[in-house]
């Protein structure tokens, strides 16, 4: 997988430094900028990095003329992704932490776990998240996978500073039985929040951060119920996406994502 879009490239981590290099810009981003807990080896090091990134493909968004000596290898976006096939040959899926996934680790056809998913500051707001899913798109073409999903991420800890929004993707964007996931069962947060009723539309799309209302715009589903990351400061929701309907969708949403006013923020 390689996409040339002159300035920058996008394409999979074909070394140990190029992992390394896709960690420390996670560790700026999620620990550094949105306030996560690191081992004291890893702030040592300045990489965030867990037990399951070996398994992991990372794909990276690589600046070719990248300004900024911080930002190793050039490397200013990255996301990182496990096809079914293999996380049941090897450790399963990083979000059964937080979700039960058996239906998705069963699914009759190959889906994808994403995560880890993040632009550097300065390269927000333009076409560095269109580049990685455009490579993202090519990845899913050539694995043949059905079904995308990941743990996305609203910062902060709080449920009711963010009830609209949780409420609005509960009642608007549940996914249907078959694809829905839920919060494991001691860590299961409600997002039925407030009654239909009671839902601002306005006020909730101003709380979902724009990856989470990204991926809603290209047909994603919601699984049931939240899940708290203390470590991360996050309130994490999981993310399901039918790749037929995102390709149906993907045109119109990259027209309109690159009007001046987007955003391109770090997720889970």
């Amino acid at each position: 997988m390689y996409v040339d879009a002159g300035r920058f490239v996008v394409r999979l981590a074909d070394c140990a430094e190029d992992v390394a290099a896709a960690q420390r810009l996670r560790y700026r981003v999620f620990v550094e900028e949105m306030g996560a807990t690191a081992s004291p080896e890893d702030a040592a090091e300045r990489r965030e990095r867990d037990r399951f990134d070996p398994y992991f493909d990372h794909l990276l968004l690589i600046d070719r003329e990248c300004p900024d000596a911080d930002l190793e290898r050039g490397v200013v976006g990255v996301y990182r992704v496990m096809r079914s096939s293999v996380a049941r040959a090897g450790i399963g899926f990083y979000g059964a932490q937080e979700y039960e996934l058996g239906l998705l680790l069963d699914y009759p056809s190959e889906t994808l776990e994403l995560g880890r998913s993040c632009v550097d500051a300065g390269y927000r707001g333009g076409t560095g998240m269109h580049l990685l899913w455009t490579g993202l798109g090519h990845y899913v073409a050539e694995h043949d996978v059905s079904i995308l999903f990941g743990v996305a991420s609203f910062h902060g800890t709080d449920t009711s500073a963010i009830a609209q929004a949780l409420s609005y993707l509960h009642h608007n964007h549940l996914a249907p039985e078959d694809l829905r996931v839920r919060a494991v069962a001691d860590q299961f947060t409600s997002m039925d929040i407030l009654p239909e009723d009671q839902v601002n539309r306005m006020e909730a799309l101003r709380q979902i951060p724009a990856l989470i209302k990204a991926y809603i715009r290209l047909g994603g589903f919601v699984g049931e119920g939240a899940y708290i990351d203390w470590d991360f400061n996050t309130i994490d929701v999981c993310l399901i996406m039918d790749t037929a309907r995102m390709v149906e969708r993907y045109r119109t949403f990259y027209t309109q994502a690159k009007k001046p006013d987007s955003t391109a923020t770090a997720a889970d």
